[in-house]
């Protein structure tokens, strides 16, 4: 086997067995281990930190580029196994193990002079398919990078720049039982009356023209009962924000459009703002360049989800996008699965885009 077969290989091991490795949000500490040794065997100083995220750094140079991924998936259990066709599948295998081990096998194979030029801090993040985001929001005031990158499916040939916010509104009504042939309306009445007016919200806000710029709005949970004496309705109303609304603008508007609903109670939870970064800088060339060096033609693109980019935005204020092999459409599904041929090409694309980052940078310098 030659040394890029080896390479290869080693890489793919990697993905398939952090695969193979259960891990949903808050029980990530076997993969976390398993990908502090990975990394600790190959030249990372690798450590587990208080938030149960795996770290690993590489190199010794002044830029520093931070490479956020995360360990933990929805449940849903899929046999791990790789077909005839060289295609994964596994719960995690695009979101987001996919990415981050291409994180991880990307800058264990980086050139001498790149880890001269740069320092790379490696992280699988903890809940992050959870609201808390545990790992995202302790890394954020752990490290300070000079360039992020997202771990994210985006295709290989993709470079995700933003995400849309996120606010959830948890909605309640409770009102004394009455003989359904009365007179009056229902807690179920009252509840759906709240959404049709939460909806119609949605639809007057945000930007004209295009998803990314509107307000989705879509319903999470919603049920009604009694216990004879007391009705009682509920509801969970998610909703996709643009840059233009932020959540807590979304909170005031849907709070007055709600307010004359007697025995309405309102909680807001999953409070992400939306956030897109410019597509000119010296990550989006670097990636650019590299993306065509493996025979592709670079995408932006935009996505309707949230992800850690939300989370470290506004304390990492430097170049950012999202990249990572494989079908976003395939995030949560049963039919989850990364052909390990992109895989391939999207740690190739990083390896090339980190060194070209680093070198350019000491140049400049």
């Amino acid at each position: 086997m030659t040394d890029v077969q080896g390479t290869v290989q080693d890489a793919r091991d990697l993905l398939v067995r952090a695969v193979e490795i259960p891990s949903l949000s808050g029980q990530e500490g076997e993969v976390a281990a398993f990908l502090r040794d990975w990394m600790a065997a190959r030249g990372f100083e690798a450590h587990v930190d208080e938030a149960g995220n795996a770290v690993g750094e590489r190199g010794r140079g002044p830029l520093t580029v931070a490479l956020l991924g995360h360990m933990d998936t929805v449940p849903g259990e899929i046999p791990v196994r790789v077909d005839d066709a060289g295609v994964l599948h596994g719960r995690g295998s695009v979101d987001a193990k996919g990415p981050l081990c291409a994180f991880m096998a990307a800058v264990a194979t980086l050139p001498d002079e790149a880890l001269a030029a740069a320092r790379f801090v490696v992280i699988g993040a903890t809940e992050e398919e959870a609201p808390s985001s545990r790992g995202a929001r302790h890394i954020r005031t752990q490290v300070q990078p000079d360039v992020v990158l997202i771990g994210e499916p985006s295709a290989w040939e993709g470079l995700t720049l933003g995400y849309k916010g996120r606010l959830v509104a948890k909605a309640q009504v409770t009102k004394e039982n009455f003989h359904t042939a009365g007179d009056g309306s229902s807690a179920g009445d009252d509840l759906t009356e709240a959404w049709f007016r939460v909806r119609a919200w949605a639809a007057g806000a945000g930007e004209p023209g295009g998803v990314f710029g509107g307000v989705q709005a879509t319903i999470q949970d919603l049920g009604a009962g009694t216990d004879g004496l007391h009705q009682r309705a509920w509801g969970t109303f998610g909703l996709r924000l643009p840059v233009s609304v932020s959540p807590a603008q979304a909170e005031a508007e849907i709070r007055a459009a709600l307010a004359d609903l007697a025995g309405l109670e309102l909680t807001f939870v999953g409070h992400e703002t939306a956030v897109r970064h410019p597509k000119d800088n010296a990550l989006t060339r670097a990636f650019r360049v590299a993306i065509r060096e493996q025979g592709g033609s670079p995408v932006f693109k935009v996505k309707t989800g949230t992800s850690d980019m939300n989370v470290v935005a506004a304390h990492w204020p430097v170049p950012t996008l999202a990249y990572g092999p494989g079908d976003s459409a395939l995030d949560h599904t049963p039919e989850e699965r990364l052909d390990l041929a992109e895989y391939d090409r999207a740690v190739a694309v990083l390896r090339g885009a980190l060194t070209r980052l680093a070198l350019g940078a000491a140049k400049a310098d």
